[in-house]
């Protein structure tokens, strides 16, 4: 136990509710007093007495390449000698943006903003102002930032915490907001034929990374496209985990589907606070100030930010980059998922690309339901041995891990020999 940590929790409590800016990182899903990081290099974390975390979270998926990479530091190093924020436009922002187009073509026109939870709310507002229609339609389960209408039935922290809406939510915005099972397409096309002429938007997760990581049945995706298409309701698709995680163009690419609308998060800013979202042309065009739609951010494109991402954006372009992650990625799933199956053991391996969660359940994972039925105590216990042999994995068993390019395929291994000896010992 980290006696720094402790000291600072303690401290922190006086200050903040729960002593976190975030409530996932107060370990409450998990027991135990959390861990204050002091630094991290390549695929490793420190915390304030100095113990050092192979680290699996990734800053929650952002740290592809790995932390503090070196020509990520060089370009936000360069970038703060000549400044941090001006509130003005920059070259940058356009040099990013092209990036991102080059990888989402479906954002015909785009916009820069602080976060994910800012792009959602900002193409949400959009898409009922394009519409004029009020009602929007998300899957139960999933998380899309912390937006009064979003918290409906969400996932990530309230998942882990099982409030289902949050307290400060009006009734009247939450009953705008219907929610349908993610891969139940049977219930998404009742809901449409019931509600579509009101429904401005399907807000959705191509593949869900915040009731941990579920997978789309074979033909739901291009299913859920036609049926939106049908009714004249918007496809949003939240790629703030996927984005730039599946592939260079995310999850669209990956399964061939073009969405009206996306929004992508803090990958692209190389881990620092950022997000954007974009679309088809005619709906942006929608936005102030070319439309009545307004949008605003005073730091919105910061320099810090976009200088960061276009050094990240530019590595991942690297041919074979994803290949060579993808591959060390699924040698290292596919020694845990061996293990598993060997056993029987009652443990459910989700995973795609560099994503993973481990379920302790005996059924299959693909719903907010199925993932519900996994043994959250299990997994607190497998947390605490990991954090003990110096792992670090997120705090919750309602979240994605994440590989990064930084891991070896030898370290890969020894890491698997080590999560597959806290099996063995837990499952006796």
């Amino acid at each position: 136990m980290s006696n720094k940590s402790k000291t600072l929790f303690t401290k922190a409590k006086k200050l903040m509710p729960g002593g976190v800016n975030s409530p996932v990182r107060a370990f409450g899903a998990v027991g135990g007093t959390p861990r204050f990081v002091k630094r991290a290099k390549g695929t490793y974390l420190w915390d304030a007495d100095g113990k050092r975390y192979f680290d699996f979270c990734g800053s929650w998926g952002p740290m592809i390449l790995g932390h503090a990479y070196p020509k990520v530091v060089r370009a936000i190093q360069k970038q703060a000698a000549q400044g941090t924020s001006y509130g003005t436009s920059t070259e940058n922002e356009i040099v990013l943006a092209e990036l991102i187009q080059e990888a989402f073509p479906s954002m015909e026109k785009l916009r820069l903003v602080s976060s994910g939870t800012e792009a959602v709310m900002s193409a949400i507002r959009l898409a009922r102002g394009f519409t004029k229609r009020s009602k929007i339609l998300k899957c139960s389960g999933c998380y899309h930032g912390h937006g009064d209408s979003l918290l409906v039935k969400a996932g990530s922290g309230g998942a882990t915490f099982g409030i289902p809406n949050s307290a400060g939510v009006p009734d009247e915005l939450a009953q705008l907001t219907l929610t349908v099972p993610y891969n139940d397409l049977k219930a998404l096309e009742q809901m449409l034929e019931k509600e579509g002429k009101e429904i401005a938007v399907f807000i959705l997760e191509p593949v869900p990374a915040n009731i941990g990581v579920l997978l789309p049945k074979h033909g739901y995706l291009e299913e859920v496209r036609q049926l939106t298409q049908k009714h004249g309701v918007l496809l949003l698709f939240d790629e703030v985990i996927t984005g730039f995680r599946l592939a260079f163009g995310g999850a669209q690419a990956s399964f061939n589907i073009k969405p009206d609308l996306t929004t992508l998060g803090k990958i692209i800013g190389g881990g620092l606070p950022i997000g954007v979202f974009g679309g088809r042309a005619e709906i942006m065009a929608h936005l102030a100030p070319d439309g009545a739609v307004y949008q605003a951010g005073t730091l919105s494109g910061n320099p810090l930010a976009t200088a960061a991402g276009i050094a990240t954006l530019r590595e991942l372009k690297h041919p074979h980059f994803y290949q060579k992650l993808h591959q060390k990625s699924m040698s290292f799933f596919g020694e845990l998922d061996t293990w598993i199956k060997k056993r029987g053991a009652p443990i459910q391996l989700n995973r795609i690309g560099s994503l993973f969660t481990i379920f302790f359940t005996e059924s299959a994972v693909f719903d907010e339901a199925s993932a519900k039925t996994a043994n959250t105590q299990s997994y607190s216990q497998f947390f605490h041995h990991l954090l003990e042999a110096d792992i670090y994995f997120a705090p919750s068993q309602f979240e994605a891990n994440f590989v990064s390019q930084a891991m070896t395929a030898e370290q890969l291994r020894k890491i698997a020999a080590v999560i597959l000896k806290i099996l063995t010992r837990l499952l006796v």
